[in-house]
């Protein structure tokens, strides 16, 4: 018997729902997806919007940095101080580039539009720096700038977004560097030399020693750092095997930040050298210029022209100048003694001041500026800051000033500051009581704060004589000079037709004397500001000078803010110290 079997249709009602279900599923699906990329287009574009609001509000920061640091370069934090109101409205706008249009810029503080918040964050301390110069001292103040920008028209409300910059502007002691050079910095010394403290170039360096040369302490430049000589140097690779020994135990970077004096315009060695001359008449003793004038910053002034002497109270001291008369002058200044510089070829009229007596003067009660009262008056002990100037015409000397017996310094340091070249004859600024002695060493133990600043500075030996200079034989003797030295040099170049070499860093303090076999010993900070302007002959001469061992080391002292030497000028910088986001309409403490 056979049985049928009969398929079972599935009904068509629960096929439909089934059809239906999964219909159902891919359009909540689609939705959800849908709903997905709209939702991610739109975080999409308000993260767009955000980041290009911040970028905006980064701009309005960056502006004003750029006019704070070109402030403080020419004038320093007292015209960034006086500008702070004014760089809150220096904002991005529409007449600089139509985009930003776009924009509404917000004070974070006040709400109130086209305005960024600028405070001073902290006044000026004296602090360790960080960044490029790490390790220097100076004073710092830091500054703050918050801004709030908004696109106009935008699908997002009213999102705003705020960005912040922490900017640290850096006054330097000039004097805290072993070798500063406001133009290219060469050094190609013969025997074996080590350079015990910082080192800084505003143009390039060009260093390729004979044997060896050790830079013990960070070494930085705005140019490039060659280990090959200047291509203008006429004396060439000197026979130097390469590649050449220059050992650096510290950093040496190029491409950093230039450090300036604020003078006002760009530091070019012609503008700076106006700080060694004669203010014109009219300019203010508070210009940007006229403040770094060391005739400005003088406790005393002496004037010598064809017919008379001046000796009076500098402007540093303030109130009525007062005049010393030449019964008190004659005892410590001499204008009529004439030597012969054999690298110059010429004679030198000289403005010589015995630094013995002059200290003597200064210590004496009854002198006429210490009778005065303008010492105590400008909260100074003693006359500390001296320039002095040759204004005589006419003849065919050079002007020149010529400071002896300066083995002891007044109590509180002394700095001269002259245009005219300086001749330091003897051993300089070696004991403070005359019994102790940082003489023939690398230590400056006993000694007060001591700069010397002139066109040019040559060093006369102990055993140097006056009646002696134009002899062929001039024999020297071991000398202790223990002061920074600012002045100027003879760049190398061409000079009537003939190329010659500057004499680098081994070269800056210049010579007229035989010094074989005996020493040099130096303790200071060497800079190089401009070119020299009276004294140019170049150097390499015939005749002129045999070199000395050269024992030379940075003035610790000078890392020490009181035991700088008295009026050390200040180099600016300003650098970024923080960046970050900000809430919108939030000032921080």
């Amino acid at each position: 018997m056979k049985t049928k079997h009969h398929r079972r249709r599935a009904p068509q009602a629960y096929v439909l729902l089934v059809t239906m279900v999964f219909v159902g599923l891919g359009v909540l699906l689609l939705m959800t997806l849908m709903n997905w990329t709209s939702e991610t287009s739109r975080l999409t574009d308000r993260n767009n919007e955000y980041y290009s609001t911040a970028a905006a509000a980064e701009a309005a920061t960056e502006k004003i940095l750029v006019h704070i640091s070109r402030d403080y370069i020419a004038g320093g934090g007292a015209l960034v101080n006086a500008n702070l109101a004014k760089y809150s409205t220096m904002i991005p706008r529409a007449s600089e580039n139509s985009y930003w249009d776009n924009y509404t810029f917000i004070n974070p503080s006040t709400g109130a539009n086209s305005s960024v918040y600028v405070d001073q964050y902290q006044p000026s301390a004296y602090a360790v720096l960080n960044g490029q110069y790490q390790g220097l001292s100076g004073y710092q103040s830091i500054y703050r700038i918050i801004a709030n920008a908004q696109l106009n028209n935008s699908r997002n409300g009213t999102l705003r977004a705020g960005v912040e910059q922490y900017v640290g502007t850096e006054a330097i002691p000039l004097f805290q560097f072993a070798i500063f050079y406001n133009e290219d910095l060469e050094m190609n010394p013969s025997p074996a030399m080590v350079v015990t403290g910082r080192v800084h170039s505003n143009g390039n360096i060009y260093t390729l020693p004979s044997t060896s040369l050790t830079f013990s302490n960070d070494v930085t430049a705005t140019g490039i750092i060659n280990l090959t000589f200047d291509p203008g140097d006429p004396l060439g690779g000197r026979g130097v095997s390469l590649p050449p020994n220059v050992i650096f135990d510290g950093e040496h970077d190029g491409g950093t930040s230039s450090l300036n004096l604020p003078i006002g315009t760009n530091s070019t060695t012609t503008n700076v050298n106006q700080i060694l001359q004669l203010p014109p008449a009219g300019e203010s003793i508070t210009s940007a210029l006229g403040s770094q004038r060391m005739y400005n910053k003088a406790d005393l002034l002496i004037l010598v022209s064809n017919s008379s002497v001046t000796v009076k109270s500098g402007p540093f001291l303030g109130g009525a100048p007062v005049t010393v008369p030449s019964n008190q002058w004659s005892s410590f200044l001499t204008t009529t003694n004439v030597i012969f510089n054999a690298r110059e070829n010429t004679s030198v009229q000289t403005c010589q001041i015995n630094i013995s007596n002059f200290d003597s003067w200064v210590s004496n009660p009854t002198n006429s500026i210490n009778t005065s009262g303008l010492l105590a008056a400008a909260d100074e002990t003693t006359i500390s800051k001296v320039f002095i100037a040759d204004l005589r015409t006419g003849g065919s000397y050079e002007p020149g000033v010529y400071l002896k017996n300066g083995e002891q310094l007044p109590p509180t340091g002394l700095t001269i500051a002259t245009p005219d070249p300086v001749y330091i004859q003897g051993d300089y600024n070696i004991t403070t009581d005359g019994s102790h002695f940082s003489l023939g060493v690398n230590s400056t133990t006993n000694t007060f704060p001591a700069a010397v600043m002139g066109d040019a500075i040559t060093i006369l030996s102990d055993s140097w004589k006056d009646a002696n200079s134009t002899s062929s034989t001039r024999t020297a003797s071991d000398t202790t000079i223990n002061a920074a030295l600012l002045s100027g040099i003879v760049p190398t170049g061409t000079y009537n037709g003939t190329a010659a070499y500057s004499g680098g860093v081994e070269n800056f303090t210049r010579f007229l004397e035989d010094w074989s076999g005996y020493t040099f010993w130096y303790n200071g900070s060497m800079v190089v500001m401009f070119n020299s302007q009276i004294a140019t002959a170049p150097y390499g001469g015939s005749g002129v000078y045999s070199p000395p061992v050269r024992n030379w080391a940075f003035d610790v002292n000078f890392n020490n803010q009181n035991k700088l030497p008295p009026g050390t000028p200040l180099i600016l910088f300003m650098e970024r110290l923080n960046w970050a986001f900000q809430a919108p309409g939030v000032v921080p403490p």
